[in-house]
């Protein structure tokens, strides 16, 4: 008979259930996992897009004018450094945001060294910008919601300027270890202007905006100045500083319909985002579509 050592370290049999039941926590758990990564990619790849097909061609057509329909003050014609921080912000935002997930996946790095570089490369160069882009635009302009959401925006580009610093940094280094987490660091600030958005449409969906006003000061909009990027760098520093558990059936289970849950809201978010402002947009600024 199978013997082996609990959760909380105690010593017992396993009947031939248990461990069946072991096994498909396991891989509840590993494809309710994959399912939500699938689904934040693809999400944030519709709103990299969205990005560039709305904000960064907008410069090429020459109508930045149009960015003040989804953020009114945005641009103002006679601020013209802080028109160029937020216009490489929004171009450089839309391609780390859809090259961010496909540089963490393991099977691009293992069997596509070269290009995970050349990507990596181009990634790191988006979000020094994308960085360097929103700093200027707070620094000459101002954020919309005052000084709580120039802090908050200010220190989110400062730690995306160090992220992406430090991850060629290691890399470069040969420290791949350090690079990894780095990495993942960076992805998590990365993906944190897709999260806003997403977060905003939840609460005006579930709480019909409670706390959030026109001019972004309410109490639920300084909240949003921070939330939107912090929790993201807290899961990281757990996930890569505890060590790794051997969990019960039922925690895997739990962990796995979380997930799903977590994965169902990302759906529906996306679906609605996509369908309303995202898909237009990106329709539009394609050929057949313009």
């Amino acid at each position: 008979m199978q013997v082996s050592e609990s959760i909380d370290g105690t010593i017992g049999s396993e009947s031939p259930s248990t461990t069946r039941w072991q096994r498909r926590s396991g891989s509840l758990f590993r494809w309710s996992a994959l399912t939500l990564g699938a689904t934040v990619w693809t999400s944030a790849l519709l709103f990299g897009l969205y990005i560039l097909a709305f904000y960064a061609a907008a410069i090429v057509e020459g109508e930045v004018q149009t960015w003040n329909e989804g953020l009114p003050g945005l641009y103002e014609p006679d601020k013209e450094a802080a028109t160029t921080g937020i216009g490489l912000h929004f171009a450089a935002g839309g391609i780390i945001l859809i090259l961010g997930c496909v540089q963490l996946l393991e099977n691009v790095r293992r069997r596509f060294l070269r290009l995970h570089r050349w990507l990596g490369h181009l990634y790191i160069g988006a979000s020094i910008v994308a960085a360097l882009g929103g700093l200027t635009f707070i620094a000459v302009n101002g954020t919309i919601g005052g000084t709580v959401m120039d802090i908050g925006f200010s220190l989110y580009g400062i730690l995306m300027l160090v992220a992406a610093i430090e991850t060629i940094r290691h890399a470069r280094a040969k420290r791949l270890s350090h690079h990894k987490v780095w990495a993942l660091r960076l992805f998590a600030l990365a993906i944190g202007s897709w999260l806003y958005r997403m977060d905003y449409g939840f609460w005006f969906m579930l709480a019909d905006g409670v706390g959030h006003t026109n001019d972004f000061r309410g109490p639920f909009d300084r909240v949003m100045a921070f939330f939107f990027y912090l929790p993201n760098l807290l899961v990281v520093e757990v996930w890569t500083r505890t060590p790794r558990l051997t969990y019960s059936p039922v925690t895997r289970t739990l962990a796995a319909v979380v997930l799903l849950l977590a994965t169902a809201f990302l759906v529906i978010g996306t679906y609605y985002f996509t369908k309303y402002e995202w898909g237009p947009a990106i329709v539009a600024w394609l050929p057949v579509g313009g």
